[in-house]
């Protein structure tokens, strides 16, 4: 499960020059969920993130590797919910540490697609109470509009964080989580949408791969990524 791997290393490059505020992650602290969707009407909102055609960037990285995600924790670049006054650019990212996945031989790869699609499905699933999300798949955009309700009642990236690492860890194969927050201006949100299109890319060839995508690379659309991502061919040729 080491497909994501490189883009987790690069990622820290675009959140910007704002030192990052850090909290453990603690269950007791999650945000109340509503369990179900939110209808946040605008004249009762506070304020959005990533409203108003700021940007915004939206997508999770699974791997094995335990140096990459030591521990559940979040992560914020850039001013928390309580000190907005407007729209902000905003990107949310999950890095989510597994058990090693593994097929019953080398050649199968759909219980590695499976838990990647499992995982990546859990941000349709939080609901934090007054904090309204709109996802994107073809943008990579994820819209959030914050009710004033939640606002005055406390809520925190830290409370909502916590609210999406109790979600993640309801699957078994979770080990550690760490959601990252960003909000600061100088973020490089351009970067991380291409970042967003990376990880479908390379989810979608591993499902391509379990179709049974052809094997004359030349003729390959998706050839670049089977290039840039380490262990990729070896999951084609080893399914062929």
């Amino acid at each position: 499960m080491e497909l994501y791997n490189a883009i987790i290393r690069k990622t820290e490059e675009s959140f910007g020059s704002s030192a990052p505020r850090r909290f453990d992650y603690d269950p007791s602290k999650a945000w109340r969920d509503r369990g179900e969707a939110e209808l946040v009407m605008l004249r009762d909102a506070a304020f959005e993130l990533g409203g108003d055609s700021e940007p915004s960037a939206n997508f999770s990285c699974v791997t094995s590797d335990e140096a990459l995600v030591p521990k559940d924790e979040i992560v914020l670049y850039g001013p928390d919910l309580a000190e907005i006054r407007g729209s902000v650019p905003f990107a949310r990212i999950a890095f989510v540490r597994t058990e090693e996945v593994r097929g019953a031989d080398e050649t199968d790869t759909e219980p590695v697609f499976r838990a990647i699609q499992d995982i990546d499905f859990v941000k349709y699933h939080v609901f934090p109470e007054g904090y309204m999300v709109r996802t994107s798949s073809e943008s990579f955009k994820e819209q959030v509009r914050v009710s004033n309700a939640a606002v005055r009642g406390g809520i925190t990236f830290e409370k909502v964080g916590c609210d999406y690492i109790a979600r993640y860890k309801k699957n078994p194969l979770v080990k550690a989580v760490r959601i990252v927050f960003v909000t600061a201006k100088d973020a490089d949100y351009k970067s991380l949408a291409k970042d967003a299109k990376d990880v479908r890319d390379i989810t979608l060839t591993l499902s391509k791969i379990l179709e049974g995508m052809p094997t004359d690379c030349g003729s390959c659309t998706l050839k670049p990524i089977c290039d840039e991502v380490e262990g990729m061919k070896e999951l084609h040729f080893g399914r062929k």
